[in-house]
């Protein structure tokens, strides 16, 4: 039977947890010092440990520095004064958990129930740890260079913590695939995975999509819904293009993540959700908060543990592990096996790629199709333009895109509606291209078309802005 050791030196509260523990099916033990406390721990190893922050001998956090007496034990934060830092901190040292005074008792129960899952975390990322040094693989996720080794240490660090994580990238670096790896890395990996791209649904939408509502309780709500934060319950919500989400839905947002309830659209009930949250961005989250896109508070919330993913660009090396993965997983759903030849995989690693990994995807399931060989010699590259096969006589030579001039003094607003026009125009009206291009997803891109009412012939909307008088 599980053992939890109870360290807190209120006995009111120590009895209290000690009770909520023993119901839950552990035994028990209390400690109201960290004296008390290293010397329960000598006499018997506990599985999980309820740790007061403040103790009269000094901080709970000291305990994490005895890892030898530590041992595997989980161990799980209870504080009255819970801050970001103290998150952060307990994080860094290894907490599984932390809950603040006073401790709800459903809240305690599920820590308890995910701690007693059956499966050392440890023992599995120290598994994709030694897989990914013989064959480049963590997870779903692919690559030796040394930004993805980073990355990797920042999700094997997080994952079995419950904090919210906020991954930022640019579109097409697989931010879904990430937040999926430490989904399945967490003691939540049993419970739902769900994502909603805040971009792809309508502002008028997206509140019943992530709240639910009732029968009746506007046009065409002909049933009763469900949404996101109700049948994510207990698992991961992965909220992708959170800039994206309009701002008063933002307020509400947070507000769900401050207090752990809910309502549905239509109705006065009140529902507690139990979800972590990883969100995704392709803008930079400051400049985001500073053009108002992100309320500054909400940002602050998500950005408790932040992951940074690297463009393809920054890490071509990769490109020799990627593109077998996607050609292989292509060719065994086609039956038909096939592989890159060395000069076309060195090829591949000559592009810039705008669209990242999703970008490399596609090449690569175009050159499976078009290759009549099990081998692949030949293979076409995107052009500055966006358009597959193009020579440098057919328009401007690759990595010599047209230029755009703008005005000194144009605010950033304005700069980025001229370039995502003067780049419509330069990708022949294409929308996928020009998302790849600009690397944004094309439901942004979409977005901003529609902010800026694009009703008027692409040609007069991308003219440049005169140039300032020269001096």
């Amino acid at each position: 039977m599980p053992h939890v050791l109870i360290v807190d030196d209120e006995p009111n509260s120590a009895e209290m947890l000690a009770t909520v523990v023993r119901g839950e099916g552990f035994t028990t033990s209390v400690a109201g010092s960290l004296r008390e406390a290293r010397q329960q721990l000598m006499m018997m190893p506990a599985q999980v440990v309820l740790l007061d922050l403040r103790l009269p001998d000094g901080s709970g956090m000291d305990l994490f520095e005895d890892t030898e007496l530590r041992g595997n034990a989980e161990i799980v934060l209870i504080t009255g004064h819970a801050s970001l830092e103290t998150s952060v901190q307990a994080l860094r040292l290894g907490a599984a958990d932390y809950l603040t005074k006073p401790v709800a008792v459903p809240q305690l129960k599920r820590v308890l129930s995910r701690l007693a899952q059956p499966g050392d975390l440890r023992a599995e990322i120290s598994d994709m740890r030694q897989e990914f040094r013989t064959s480049g693989r963590f997870g779903q996720l692919w690559g030796r260079s040394g930004p993805m080794q980073r990355v990797y240490d920042q999700i094997a660090r997080v994952s079995p913590t419950v904090v919210n994580v906020l991954l930022v990238g640019e579109s097409g670096t697989g931010k879904e695939v990430v937040a999926q790896t430490i989904h399945g890395l967490s003691r939540r990996r049993t419970q739902p995975f769900l994502a909603v791209n805040c971009g792809a649904i309508s502002p008028q939408l997206i509140e019943s999509e992530l709240f639910g509502h009732e029968k009746g309780s506007f046009t065409g709500a002909m049933r009763q819904h469900r949404g996101f934060f109700e049948r994510a319950h207990g698992g991961t919500l992965f909220l992708d293009e959170i800039t994206e989400m309009p701002l008063d839905l933002q307020v509400k947002l947070l507000r769900v993540l401050e207090i752990g309830t809910f309502g549905r659209v239509g109705s006065d009930e009140v529902f507690e959700t139990d979800v972590r949250i990883v969100a995704a961005t392709n803008r930079q989250p400051l400049e985001a908060v500073h053009q108002g896109k992100l309320r500054e508070d909400l940002y602050y919330r998500l950005n408790v543990f932040q992951i940074l993913l690297p463009p393809l660009r920054e890490r071509l090396e990769d490109i020799e592990l990627l593109a077998p993965h996607f050609l292989h997983r292509i060719s065994a759903a086609e039956g038909t096996p096939k592989r890159f030849a060395p000069a076309a995989i060195e090829r591949l690693k000559q592009y810039h790629w705008p669209g990242n990994v999703r970008e490399l995807r596609n090449v690569v399931q175009r050159a499976s199709i078009m290759s009549d060989g099990t081998t692949i010699e030949q293979l076409q590259l995107p052009d500055e333009a966006g358009s597959f096969g193009a020579s440098s006589a057919d328009g401007p030579p690759a990595g010599v895109p047209p230029t755009l001039r703008v005005r000194v003094g144009a605010s950033i607003a304005e700069v980025e509606r001229q370039l995502i026009f003067a780049t419509l125009e330069h990708c022949g009206g294409v929308k996928e291209r020009t998302a790849d291009v600009l690397g944004i997803s094309q439901k942004t891109l979409y977005n901003r078309l529609r902010e800026y009412g694009q009703s008027r012939e692409v040609a007069s909307a991308t003219r440049p802005a005169e140039p300032p008088p020269s001096a």
